[in-house]
């Protein structure tokens, strides 16, 4: 499988997406001009070809409400840092695109 680590707009990211095959999106809850929960958001609402890909959300903070608000949103996980190995065993399933 292929990795790609990018920090964009959310217009480019999801023009970039397009073309490509996606099988997981993983962001941090807090980034510059957006939080995770506002990606997860726009990416379930405003983009048809990126809606139904699994997202995880990172964060050092272990907030109840705000894991709890992630998931009901559509968040596949919402996992703390720093991330152990047993977390990145996690997202095999997703890395490798199976569903179960």
């Amino acid at each position: 499988f292929d990795i790609l680590l990018i920090f964009v707009t959310f217009s480019f990211f999801v023009f970039l997406f397009q073309v490509m095959k996606v099988n997981l999106i993983i962001t941090d809850y807090c980034m510059p001009g957006m939080t995770g929960f506002e990606l997860l958001k726009k990416l379930k609402k405003e983009s048809s070809n990126l809606k139904d890909v699994p997202v995880v959300i990172l964060s050092s903070e272990n907030i109840p409400t705000r894991i709890n608000k992630c998931l009901a949103s559509g968040a596949q996980m919402f996992m703390q840092k720093p991330l152990k190995l047993s977390d990145v065993e996690k997202l095999k399933c997703h890395l490798l695109n199976c569903r179960g």
